[in-house]
């Protein structure tokens, strides 16, 4: 699979924008040898303790990127004059930002103000991913940290959408339908708070009845989750079986009614992506294959390299002059 994905990678690099050329396989062999070690060392430790990491790190990975492209924009804390990404309401439920506190903390000690915060948000995915029995894949380093964080561009594809309409944000972005598809599958090890589908199990669209696109089994095992909670807003797992492993379960419950989210049950049924959850439910390989690519290309969507941004000192601060 490695040696497969490093022609993955050399692909990619060729078809997208040529200020990609500064993103290399091994960025750090000479400036931080033990970068990539340092952050797998900090994600095995921390992976031990919560295979739920996966998870939480997918979503900072794609919340980042598909704003202002990879370049930790997301890391950044609000101060009392200047609110920054965390605020805006798709982000209120990331987590996942002491796990990266702590890999920049070990680099930062061995190689000062080399590796980016970056850079660490997508080793750390990828990193995480293998371990919770994903594909291995190499991925270009070489990022810079941005210089900006507004809340006010935050604008996330909502999990209400169809699949044309999800797709629309995804192109925007240089993907295909069957990239969407592919990426979306991050979900066989994610959790959504009641609130994102809860009108899906009583009032769907108004009708005052359940989705019928959804298996009447899981709409009450859903009912029991989100009813039955002293929590204000509990989690309901999107994989019913395999929740934190990496697999293609995902793809074949959504082909057997049981799709929490409403995107994720429109990819199943929609006739212009249903073919690839076919695909996907029945070759587990050809899944992982196609995410390690899809992850590649996330990883460098519209990214800061060379002399534009900056290495940052502290994930959650912008520099300030010296």
């Amino acid at each position: 699979m490695v040696c497969k994905m490093k022609n993955v990678v050399l692909v990619l690099l060729f078809v997208l924008p040529l200020a990609l050329a500064d993103l290399r396989v091994g960025f750090y062999n000479s400036t931080c040898p033990q970068a990539e070690s340092i952050v797998r060392q900090v994600i095995q430790k921390r992976f031990g303790a919560d295979r739920s990491i996966t998870a939480a790190l997918l979503r900072m990975h794609f919340h980042d990127c598909f704003v202002r492209g990879c370049e930790a924009s997301i890391l950044i804390d609000s101060t009392a004059k200047k609110p920054s990404e965390k605020t805006a309401g798709p982000n209120f439920s990331v987590r996942g930002y002491d796990i990266i506190d702590e890999a920049k903390k070990s680099l930062e000690a061995a190689c000062p103000s080399t590796v980016s915060c970056a850079d660490i948000i997508t080793l750390a995915t990828r990193d995480s991913v293998f371990l919770a029995g994903g594909p291995s894949y190499n991925v270009p380093t070489g990022r810079r940290d941005g210089l900006v964080s507004n809340p006010d561009e935050v604008d996330l594809p909502a999990p209400s959408l169809s699949v044309s309409e999800a797709l629309q944000a995804f192109t925007a972005k240089g993907f295909t339908l069957t990239e969407m598809v592919t990426l979306l599958g991050g979900h066989s090890v994610g959790v959504a708070h009641c609130g994102l589908f809860e009108d899906r199990l009583s009032n769907f669209q108004g009708t005052g009845a359940p989705d019928p696109t959804m298996d009447s089994s899981l709409v009450a095992k859903l009912k029991g989750i989100c009813g039955n909670s002293t929590s204000n807003d509990p989690t309901a797992f999107l994989d019913q079986s395999t929740s934190f492993i990496m697999d293609n379960q995902f793809y074949k419950q959504i082909m057997q009614k049981k799709g929490v989210l409403q995107i994720d049950q429109e990819l199943a049924v929609d006739k212009s992506s249903a073919g690839i959850v076919s695909r996907f439910a029945s070759d587990v390989n050809s899944f992982k294959t196609s995410f390690a690519s899809a992850m590649v290309k996330m990883g460098n969507v519209q990214v800061l390299t060379g002399n534009a941004g900056e290495i940052r000192r502290n994930c959650r601060a912008f520099n300030q002059p010296k």
